[in-house]
């Protein structure tokens, strides 16, 4: 006790040079910076999604609403597809996600793996097509040829793997768990898949905490493969809707000649376009806090150890 209180006061008697503070208080300023840059944009359209249209073409509302008003959202869940394409959204997400999931946990689990062979070989094949790809319209072609076409799958298989999230599972499967530990379960009897069910997949919380976060953000915000693989509105997920929204609100100056008509037009489709903003980043938003507790240690693991 008494020399870990020498160390404590020895420590404590050690001060920062200028060059020490200085290189902290820039850090800090910066770190300032980039939270204002990302934060005040947030703050303005969520205060622009209530605020009165006039006034958001006035140029009035800054970071608080002004006459509030909630004419924007009215109008977006009003619609009647918006539900649909909040179910679809969230099925994409949950169903995606977990498809994901397993395909990257099996897919990187056996490259960590010193007894398969060919690892090396199917990881630089893998990588390859991070460079490389056929395209669109050979993608098409084999989604159009396995019959996925105006299905939910599509919206699910193409898009089951992602090859930089398989080598940061890799990454961290290899720098967690030890040759040792598999060894161990060998020899009570452990088969491989048993090893990876219920050893592999508890100790892989933190990096499965992020790729769901990455791939759950991915499929919410899916928009380019709803718009060339599904042609039934039912199916179409939010983004889909939400466009639609928009492309119905525009308005074609050329067709109003009374100049406040159009500025309240104009008005009442710039609100909208704020609402759909929430609307659609909200959920996502909610999703966060409850991986942020592994956010840091899974990146920060497997990005850098290996």
């Amino acid at each position: 006790m008494a020399v870990s209180a020498a160390v404590s006061k020895k420590h404590a008697m050690i001060r920062d040079t200028l060059g020490d503070r200085i290189f902290v208080t820039g850090i800090y300023l910066l770190l300032w910076a980039v939270l204002l840059i990302v934060l005040l944009p947030l703050v303005y359209i969520v205060a622009a999604s209530f605020s009165d249209p006039q006034a958001v073409i006035a140029g009035d509302v800054w970071f608080w609403p002004v006459r509030p008003t909630m004419r924007g959202y009215d109008a977006v869940f009003k619609n009647p597809k918006l539900m649909t394409g909040f179910y679809n959204s969230f099925f994409y997400l949950i169903a995606g996600t977990l498809v994901n999931l397993v395909m990257t946990l099996l897919c990187a689990y056996p490259l960590t793996r010193k007894q398969f062979g060919a690892r090396n070989v199917l990881a630089a094949l893998m990588v390859f097509t991070m460079y490389f790809s056929g395209g669109m319209v050979p993608i098409y072609m084999v989604v159009k040829k396995l019959g996925l076409i105006d299905t939910r799958l599509a919206m699910i298989i193409p898009a089951a793997l992602s090859v930089w999230n398989v080598i940061l599972c890799r990454t961290y499967i290899a720098s967690v768990i030890p040759e040792a530990l598999y060894e161990s379960a060998s020899l009570d009897g452990c088969s491989p898949l048993r090893f990876l069910i219920f050893i592999v997949a508890p100790l892989s919380t933190p990096i499965l905490a992020v790729l769901a976060l990455y791939y759950g953000v991915a499929h919410w915000n899916t928009y380019f493969n709803a718009l060339i693989y599904l042609n039934r509105t039912e199916l179409a997920p939010l983004q889909i809707v939400l466009r639609e929204i928009l492309v119905l609100s525009k308005i074609d100056p050329a067709m109003i000649a009374d100049a406040r008509e159009l500025a309240a037009k104009q008005g009442l489709t710039d609100l909208l376009k704020y609402s759909v903003i929430v609307v659609g980043s909200v959920p996502v938003m909610l999703i966060y806090p409850f991986v942020q507790k592994y956010f840091v240690k899974g990146v920060m693991i497997g990005a850098v150890k290996g």
